[in-house]
């Protein structure tokens, strides 16, 4: 490894601070309305948003300072206590349960999510292994089956939850890992096929998927039902034209887009900043992309380089899937939008994720 430069990359660093700040202004704009009649305080929301956004800065300069190799050392032990929360949280009385899904551990509103974990867990030690193990990536037995069957497995433990949404993140995002490892495309077809039937059986098992299936197709067949929520997101969007409402000035969360702050912020910020707004979140996504690409391009070793596209890599398919929902491209799927959805456990781990990314590039050429 070379020696570690003084000044991580800035560009990052600046881009990431500003969806963090337009993030908690859109936090408190959208969540206003719900808070006060929720909570009697408008503020409830946004500072809380302000904790974890502040507890995640100052893990993102440490993370920063501290070296990723660190992370390759722990990767297994890491990867274990992420297994062992994923059965925990299962557990009757234990796990608890929110929007559906038993994905919570912890008490009242300070809980965490241990699948959140899971994902960085995971991409360490996939990073460690396809270090290590790189020239096996070609073959089946010694490659893809090691490397994808802990994904997996993981991945049917998040689906007890069940929680599609951060599940799929997860496999993309592995996928994009080995892929480009090196793993051979006629694997990856077969594996896609495999994938697809998969996908089919998990959609047809569970009713309520097949009607957001439905609804993404013709929301307007059920307006009060499955698709009311994408239905209120395109007259959320709808309005807003090209410099939007005004700050503060959507209607839609007066009660009419479900919970605003979360999975459907960027709705309510399209409203009120426009097209130009939202134009200029996405450069923003789009800025941090490329730096985190240039990030692992430049990484001084191969287990620097994995870890860097695959942080870079989750944070992108996050993106991907947020804004597809919202605009009514995909189907809706529980994915927050990174840096700028109220969160806790996804807020502060995206921002440590960060900061490993960060410490990367102070040893990047």
């Amino acid at each position: 490894m070379g020696k570690q430069k003084s000044a991580p990359d800035l560009t990052l660093l600046a881009v990431t601070i500003a969806l963090l700040v337009i993030g908690l202004i859109m936090v408190y704009s959208a969540s206003a309305a719900w808070a006060s009649y929720r909570f009697s305080d408008s503020f409830f929301f946004a500072k809380r948003q302000l904790f974890f956004g502040g507890t995640g800065v100052l893990l993102m300069f440490v993370m920063m300072r501290l070296d990723y190799w660190v992370w390759r050392t722990y990767s297994k032990i890491l990867l274990i206590v992420c297994f062992a929360l994923l059965v925990i949280v299962l557990i009757p009385g234990v796990g608890l349960v929110r929007g559906g899904a038993q994905s919570w551990l912890g008490v009242g509103a300070f809980s965490i999510q241990p699948s959140e974990f899971m994902k960085m867990a995971m991409i360490i030690f996939l990073a460690k292994f396809l270090a290590d193990h790189q020239k096996w990536i070609v073959t089946i037995k010694k490659g893809l089956v090691p490397s994808l069957g802990l994904v997996l497995l993981a991945f049917a433990l998040i689906m007890m939850q069940p929680d599609l949404g951060t599940g799929a993140v997860m496999v993309g995002t592995c996928t994009v890992m080995v892929f480009t490892a090196g793993a051979r495309i006629k694997h990856f077809v077969a594996l896609g096929l495999i994938g697809v039937f998969g996908f089919v059986a998990l959609i047809a098992s569970a009713p309520y998927r097949i009607q957001r299936i439905t609804s993404f197709m013709d929301p307007w067949s059920d307006p009060l039902g499955s698709g009311f929520q994408i239905i209120q997101s395109l007259l959320a969007i709808g309005p807003g034209g090209l410099l939007g409402m005004g700050l503060g000035e959507s209607r839609q969360k007066y009660f009419y887009l479900p919970e605003p702050q979360t999975d459907f912020i960027f709705a309510i910020l399209a409203e009120e900043m426009g097209f130009l707004g939202g134009v200029t979140v996405l450069l923003l996504f789009a800025i941090l992309y490329w730096r985190g690409i240039r990030i692992a391009l430049g990484a001084p070793d191969l287990f620097g380089s994995f870890l860097a596209i695959g942080i870079i890599t989750m944070i992108a398919i996050q993106v991907m899937i947020n804004i597809g929902v919202v605009t009514g491209l995909m189907p809706v799927t529980g994915i927050t939008l990174p840096l700028l959805s109220y969160g806790g456990s996804s807020l502060t781990l995206m921002l440590v994720s960060i900061g490993v990314l960060l410490n990367i590039s102070r040893h990047a050429r």
